[in-house]
């Protein structure tokens, strides 16, 4: 298994910044949104990676981009399916169905967190053969199950990790565990040392 895996939430994009569902459209990033995911390169600056990844869409792969990488496609890292939620607000949802959660009430006609947390599962899965530490770019939602799944949460155990736009959360094991090194850490105010984290330095 890799030995540490960094996720990267892509930046700003015009529908992340009015709180509106963003899964399979394919938004890309407002000004701010490159400009931070730029800030991503100067956090990362010291570490070596094994491998990069991104999901599909363009708001993660140019992400990556900015920040320096060239990563590998794959489609496990594809935003959470928002269904029929697509584009609407949290607030506009509910005030049509008081109470509605998507974490347990699901999107009507996307997917269910639990398959959210599957494909996370089938991802990390595909990194036991890499031995190094990797970058992952892609999405606030599936990026917080994969979190919740890394610690051996359920699924939808991933509401209690949000992300902001263009941050860095570092996972890694001790004594045989798996733990959650760094979360949301905002880009660009600081520059992540691998070596204190017991991960790979240029």
């Amino acid at each position: 298994m890799a030995k540490q895996i960094v996720l990267v939430r892509h930046g700003q994009t015009e529908w992340s910044r009015d709180g509106r569902h963003t899964g399979r459209s394919d938004i890309p990033l407002t000004e701010q949104g490159e400009s931070e995911a730029s800030l991503v390169a100067t956090t990362l600056a010291g570490w070596g990676f094994r491998a990069a990844f991104s999901s599909p869409l363009i708001r993660a792969r140019e992400t990556a981009r900015l920040a320096g990488f060239d990563p590998t496609i794959d489609d496990d890292l594809l935003e959470w399916d928002y269904g029929e939620i697509e584009g609407r607000t949290n607030d506009a949802i509910t005030a049509e169905q008081p109470g509605w959660s998507k974490w347990f009430d699901g999107p009507s006609g996307g997917e269910l967190v639990e398959a959210v947390g599957d494909r996370a599962d089938e991802f990390f899965g595909r990194l036991e053969s890499i031995d190094g530490d990797v970058v992952v770019f892609a999405h606030g939602h599936l990026l917080s199950v994969a979190i919740a799944r890394w610690l051996g949460l359920a699924a939808v155990e991933g509401r209690r990790f949000p992300l902001r736009t263009a941050t860095v959360s570092v996972l890694g094991s001790k004594r045989d565990e798996h733990v959650l090194r760094i979360f949301n850490q905002v880009c660009g105010a600081v520059e992540i040392d691998p070596v204190t984290l017991g991960g790979t330095p240029h």
